[in-house]
């Protein structure tokens, strides 16, 4: 499987964009907001990839974070979901908006997304509750990735990561400081998504004491 891509993007599509790796060309297909934060036609890119197979079709799915990729893995897992609805909700909401609807089982945030009604919504709420903080608790950027096959060009440089990535470390990291103290994933998953929600930019000291107050026992 073809776990990570690095190449120059040939051209862009509405949905997908062609990369060059080397002389070979990969069709990835992408959501709308990873769409918009691809660089321009020329220009070097690295995403994440999930190659679909089946007998007559082969389809590869770009991902600009591992916590994207795992969250269209397990989208597609729901039944009812397939690649497009997946995509769809990830480029209404983002991976993070995606992990903060799931904990807080607002389905519909989920139902906001094109094609996706509200029983498919409640579905993958239910059905994805549980996995919410593990992948909250995903870090890593295209640039981290290790450990799958790779198709790649040498002279690149991993890019900066972007604000959005650095936000999901925060959250990762408070998640994790909540789990040390003793509270259960859900609750923790929760309260983080809940004070992420309210405080987009909060760096993780913030969540942290944020999420406390969440938590901290009523009355």
């Amino acid at each position: 499987m073809i776990g990570k891509i690095t190449g120059r993007i040939d051209y862009r599509a509405a949905d997908h964009v062609l990369i060059d790796v080397r002389g070979v060309g990969y069709l990835v297909y992408c959501s709308d907001r990873t769409m918009a934060a691809l660089p321009g036609v020329g220009e070097v890119v690295a995403l994440f990839t999930d190659l679909v197979v089946r007998e007559d079709l082969m389809q590869l799915f770009g991902f600009t974070t591992l916590a994207e990729k795992e969250w269209h893995r397990l989208l597609t897992s729901v039944q009812g979901v397939g690649a497009k609805a997946s995509l769809a909700i990830l480029g209404t909401l983002g991976p993070d908006g995606v992990s903060r609807a799931i904990a807080l089982g607002d389905w519909n945030a989920v139902k906001a997304a094109k094609g996706v009604g509200p029983k498919i919504a409640q579905r993958v709420v239910l059905d994805l509750k549980d996995k919410a903080p593990g992948v909250m608790a995903m870090g890593g950027t295209v640039a981290a990735a290790s450990g799958e096959a790779v198709a790649e060009v040498i002279e690149t440089s991993p890019p900066a990561a972007p604000a959005a990535q650095v936000a999901s470390s925060a959250q990762a990291d408070a998640l994790s400081a909540l789990g040390n103290l003793g509270y259960g994933p859900g609750d923790a998953a929760g309260a983080v998504a809940q004070a992420a929600g309210e405080a987009p930019d909060a760096d993780t000291p913030a969540l942290i004491r944020a999420a406390l107050k969440l938590l901290a026992p009523k009355g």
